[in-house]
């Protein structure tokens, strides 16, 4: 019999250390879901009756013995509620702070989890004081964003920028020929996309994001114009999207004042949010 060749004796080796390595790998993996459990203050039963899996199998995983299989181990991770490459991912020790606010995200309800997003971002998204600099004027067509807009610019020496106006620059096409061929969704993606090219291009902005239509008598033909129903749609899209106009900075009430009067409110508004 001829003596191993020294490719063969290299294959041999990494055989050997490959299985060798099998048990720290499953170790590691049962440690890490024994953890996870522990942290989120779940018992193997429960896992057991969220995963579909018996407490037996998840004894042996977290005791780094048996061979688990994959759609098992998803179960499992999608009870913990992390990803089955989390699972295997290095770990490191993370300050205690950051295991403070994972355990806290994790037992809020689903529907809380947008506004911790919000103010996050708010308070630690931007230097506070650029953040404060960037003003975005949203509400319902007419509310006088677009005049509001333009004069607050002018009397802080700001860029004003009309989405809209941006919109139709950037498409080559009239706002009422975009939802003619793409409709109200296909010009929520374009509106999005120029709002996200608008900010990366300039660090202080005015803009009225427009998320309705201009009056009709402003010449702006979309959704509403031809709907007999108007003032009832009107008042559901209000309704609807109150929420979110309340989770703005400042509200603003333009409702049976002037221009001039609008404009002196904001300011003033302005003026103490920026000090």
């Amino acid at each position: 019999m001829k003596p191993p060749t020294t490719t063969q004796s290299r294959a041999s080796a990494l055989h050997r250390r490959r299985f060798s390595e099998e048990p720290d790998l499953l170790l590691s993996l049962g440690k890490h879901v024994r953890d996870l459990r522990n942290r989120r203050g779940l018992t193997r039963k429960k896992v057991s009756q969220a995963a579909h899996v018996s407490e037996r199998h998840i004894a042996q995983l977290e005791s780094g013995e048996g061979n688990i299989s994959v759609l098992l181990l998803q179960r499992i991770a999608g009870a913990l509620n992390v990803s089955v490459a989390h699972l295997f991912a290095p770990r490191t020790e993370e300050p205690t702070e950051k295991r403070i606010i994972q355990r806290f995200l994790e037992r809020l309800p689903e529907h809380r989890l947008e506004d911790v997003v919000l103010r996050l971002m708010r308070d630690f998204g931007h230097d506070e004081k650029m953040r404060r600099m960037r003003i975005a004027l949203i509400g319902m067509r007419g509310a006088g964003k677009s005049t509001l807009g333009a004069k607050l610019a002018a009397d802080t020496n700001y860029r004003f920028v009309e989405l809209d106006s941006e919109i139709e620059r950037n498409t080559g096409m009239p706002l009422g020929e975009i939802f003619s061929l793409y409709g109200q969704s296909g010009f929520r993606a374009i509106e999005r996309r120029t709002l996200e090219k608008v900010l990366k291009e300039i660090e202080r902005a005015v803009g009225p994001e427009e998320h309705m239509s201009r009056v009709i008598a402003q010449g702006d033909f979309r959704p509403m114009a031809a709907n007999d129903q108007a003032m009832g749609d009107l008042r559901r899209i209000l309704e609807a999207r109150e929420p979110l106009y309340r989770k703005a900075d400042l509200l603003l009430d333009t409702s049976g004042t002037s221009v001039e009067e609008s404009f002196a409110k904001l300011k003033a508004a302005l003026q103490a949010n920026l000090q």
